[in-house]
């Protein structure tokens, strides 16, 4: 049996969240695998006036925290999985909105990205910053 090893990976912003599609080989037949997805994650949010304007906003908060999800997958007859694994920003600590004011997410950044098989203790990185802003404050 060869060696378990990822063949392939791919990080890619969907909305708010960093998604991860992943290749491993090398597996046995029907196991489950647990994976760890890891990244640094700064988001920042603001209280903005509803409505279709974005004056500046006074209350902003940058969250920057380590995010990271658990899944666990099966691998197929071929000893593989294919999958897609997501994770979220963090979220605000110290904000809060005041009245007639409504708390939205403005930009969010990923870096430092790590995919871990923790049964067969392998991980890959994937190089780069994810990032995407959502609201443009003027």
């Amino acid at each position: 049996m060869a060696q378990p090893h990822f063949t392939s990976i791919n990080a890619f912003l969907e909305g708010v969240n960093l998604c991860v599609a992943f290749k491993e080989a090398g597996l046995g037949n029907n196991q489950l695998i647990t994976y760890i997805l890891s990244a640094n994650a700064t988001a920042e949010y603001a209280c903005i006036y509803k409505g279709a304007q974005y004056p500046q906003a006074s209350n902003k908060e940058a969250v920057s925290v380590a995010v990271s999800t658990t899944a666990t997958l099966k691998s197929d007859k071929n000893g593989k999985v294919i999958n897609t694994i997501c994770l979220s920003p963090g979220s605000p600590t110290d904000l809060s909105c005041p009245p007639g004011k409504q708390l939205v997410l403005v930009s969010v950044t990923y870096n430092v990205v790590t995919l871990t098989d923790t049964i067969n203790q392998i991980s890959i990185g994937v190089s780069g910053n994810f990032s995407d802003t959502f609201v443009d404050l003027v």
